[in-house]
């Protein structure tokens, strides 16, 4: 359940953020009887430009815990394909109408949406609590060995959680990950992101797409009423951007999508309209201490190339809850358990960082660079020409490597207090 009241002094397990991957684990942990209680800093979920791509994969793992129904009644737009949009016309980039498995398709669900359900099925077991507006603020420690979190209320009263296991699910400026003194290795990143919304128009394209010009790339992601844009800007320059004036990001929006030239002074009002991300890919050399795990963005940050965050978060959530059930019901978790968990997902994490890099470097230029490309790369044309190419490469964007499946049996325990079962 959600709770308003005090903490309890001690769990099995907490769990620090409550993005994809928190939310994810801390529904499987308590469908499986493990007492689980999830802090999240914020009063809600509600906060603007979010990864919002559920994948096919994610979509498995919602069909295997019965979930599937009550997810396709959230407000999404599926989408079969993904092209670039060129000078010359469209190429296809992705193609899922001929994905193994049972869905063929890509989700585009608001993040508050998915993580407002997601928790509302947690909560459904007695034994997970969403506890909000509670920020981890440091880490509780007995020989070398994490026992639990320090945390803040917005009323600035502060606490301390003791815990069998404490998972750091924070994101990429994870606060548990900082106060464990765990540093990730940093690859770069040629660009950085300001995203944007902008309504739609009747004679739009009809589709999801990505416009491509020298050195950058537009994607521009269907909500149905509106537009989800993302401009993309070679790293650190949004500085120099933002004082040129919002004037200087609606001309070049203009220039390279004149269709929305008519929209563009409404919805681009000011630099408040947009949402700026600071592009990072990197990943911790060990995501684990004795007490302590690090999964998703806090164990590694992706590249926004090919929306594939939630997707890698929710994997990993589903890996440590296959793992990690037995031990945490034993009452012991060691740190050979909690290897098993990144020997799992260490593979797919660096071979997605691996594709996403080098998708950067042929759409925008090496980390550092100064001159971008100009034109379509030439890999991305033999990509959608060659049918075998194009069907492995949208086989990466919507299932991506070594998918995971929920292999947990769900314990009979007491639903929560208002959510009979």
């Amino acid at each position: 359940m959600t709770s308003t009241q005090d903490l309890p002094a001690t769990t099995t397990v907490c769990i620090a953020g409550c993005g994809p991957a928190g939310a994810v684990l801390g529904l499987l942990l308590g469908r499986a009887g493990i007492d689980v209680v999830v802090l999240e800093k914020h009063a809600d979920f509600l906060r603007d430009f979010r990864g919002d791509t559920v994948h096919a994969s994610t979509m498995q793992v919602l069909a295997e815990l019965d979930l599937l129904e009550g997810f396709e009644e959230l407000p999404q737009q599926r989408t079969t394909s993904i092209s670039l949009m060129t000078d010359d016309g469209f190429l296809t980039l992705g193609d899922f109408t001929r994905l193994p498995g049972r869905f063929q398709c890509l989700s585009m669900v608001p993040q508050y949406e998915l993580l407002d359900f997601l928790t509302t099925e947690a909560a459904r077991s007695s034994s997970f609590t969403l506890h909000r507006q509670v920020e981890v603020v440091g880490l509780v420690e007995e020989d070398g060995t994490v026992t639990g979190v320090r945390y803040r209320r917005t009323d600035g009263s502060e606490g301390k959680l003791c815990a069998l296991l404490t998972v750091a699910a924070d994101g990429r400026s994870s606060a548990v990950r900082r106060a464990a003194g765990m540093s990730p290795v940093e690859f770069g990143a040629p660009m950085d992101v300001l995203w944007y919304r902008l309504p739609k128009g009747p004679g739009d394209p009809p589709a999801s797409f990505a416009r491509l010009v020298p050195g950058r790339l537009l994607p521009m992601i269907d909500r149905g009423s509106y537009w989800q844009g993302a401009y993309t800007m070679p790293k650190g320059t949004v500085a120099s951007l933002r004082a040129e004036g919002i004037e200087a990001l609606r001309a070049d929006l203009a220039r390279a999508m004149p269709f929305l030239a008519d929209r563009l002074d409404g919805a681009l009002r000011s630099w408040e309209d947009t949402g700026f991300l600071e592009v990072r890919v990197n990943r911790l050399r060990r995501w684990y201490r004795p007490g302590l795990l690090c999964i998703g963005d806090a164990a590694h940050a992706m590249s926004p190339v090919a929306g594939v965050g939630i997707n890698l978060a929710v994997q990993d959530a589903v890996a440590a809850a296959n793992a990690l059930v037995r031990p945490l019901r034993r009452g012991a978790v060691t740190p050979q358990d909690l290897r098993r968990v990144q020997r799992r997902r260490d593979l797919p994490t660096r071979v997605t960082q691996l594709v996403q890099r080098g998708v950067q470097r042929q759409m925008f230029g090496a980390a550092g660079g100064t001159v971008p490309p100009r034109g379509v790369p030439v890999a991305l044309r033999l990509m959608s020409r060659v049918p075998p190419m194009l069907r492995l490469f949208s086989r990466f964007m919507a299932i991506g490597i070594r998918n995971e499946h929920v292999a947990l049996p769900a314990q009979a325990v007491p639903a929560a207090a208002g959510n009979p079962r």
